[in-house]
């Protein structure tokens, strides 16, 4: 039992000493090196930063091992290294960019981004409204809601699968820069037409994965429930759904991300004087980047947001599941 603790402890006490040598390294290259980037960094500049990627490399390997190997420390540490390793690119991005003193209109560095999103929280606001809480999340529980509908049809049918699911995947090739501009032309400039083309990019993703989830339930399976005299109505509800929901999950997971990208392309053919997407094709002919950049990373935050909330609950309906279980 005390070489089991032993063992245990060495990765934590190694992951505190290297958290406690970068944090030190970082601070004294803030404080002093970076202010310092004004005539150009030196040759002491790069190999500082050299040294706390080093160090922040290790300490993303030792969380990685802790997490697998310390049943206390291990969800802590899982979450930490990805955190570690996010703000070490965001440290090194800073270094270079004042490093090699880049124009911050080709790349303005983090804290520059950091600066315009403390200054427009309400301009980020109203284009976060305009953008996700109307476009993408009425699109997108209209086209997941109306794929699934489709896809109990289509289940029952032969002929539509044979003839729709084919002309399913012809569709949902079409690129979205020809078919933002007609939605424009049919639903206006307002989010209606934005929330269309949320429809169109999420329906066969969504359709799809629906349909080869109700065929999860093998021969046996359906025999089973049929000699227990269950109708098809119960058999679609207690074993095919069922069955189905990982499947059902991952197309829910893809459109979460096609949702937040569709919705800004359309922007960029018409809108109102709101919304991510006008704000962004504004801004770079204005070669205000900074701007474009806080509303990337508040887009980029939404969708992870909203990609983590559908396998959260992904995790919460297929517990069972033997995904779920690693």
């Amino acid at each position: 039992m005390s070489a089991a603790r032993e063992t245990a402890r060495s990765p934590r006490m190694r992951a505190a000493g290297l958290a406690l040598a970068a944090g030190a390294l970082s601070w004294l290259f803030l404080a002093v090196a970076l202010p310092g980037t004004g005539d150009g960094a030196g040759a002491l500049y790069w190999i500082q930063t050299a040294a706390i990627w080093a160090l922040a490399a290790a300490l993303v390997s030792t969380l990685a091992r802790l997490a697998d190997a310390d049943r206390r420390w291990g969800k802590a540490a899982a979450l930490a290294a990805p955190l570690v390793f996010g703000a070490t690119l965001l440290f090194l991005w800073e270094a270079v960019a004042r490093g090699a003193q880049i124009p911050p209109v080709l790349l303005p560095p983090p804290s520059m981004i950091f600066e315009r999103l403390v200054a427009s929280p309400a301009i980020l606001w109203a284009d976060f409204q305009q953008t996700f809480l109307k476009s993408v999340l009425i699109g997108y529980a209209l086209g997941c809601g109306s794929a699934f509908l489709a896809a109990l049809v289509i289940d029952r049918s032969e002929f539509l699968q044979r003839g729709l699911l084919p002309v399913g995947n012809f569709v949902a090739a079409l690129p979205i820069v020809g078919v933002a501009p007609i939605m424009v032309m049919w639903f206006g400039f307002d989010w209606p037409s934005k929330a269309a083309v949320v429809v169109v990019m999420v329906f066969f993703p969504m359709l799809v994965n629906t349909v080869e989830g109700l065929k999860a339930a093998d021969r046996m399976q359906r025999d089973l429930m049929r000699t227990w005299a269950a109708t098809p109505r119960q058999t679609l509800w207690r074993l095919r759904l069922p069955m189905a929901a990982p499947f059902i999950f991952n197309g829910l997971k893809i459109a979460s991300t096609l949702a937040l990208i569709g919705a800004i392309v359309a922007e960029f053919f018409g809108t109102p004087t709101v919304g991510m997407g006008f704000r962004i094709s504004t801004e770079v002919g204005r070669m205000n980047v900074d701007m474009v950049w806080a509303e990337i990373a508040v887009a980029a935050v939404a969708g992870s947001a909203f990609y983590g909330v559908a396998s959260l609950a992904e995790r919460w309906v297929t517990f069972w599941h033997p995904s779920q279980r690693l």
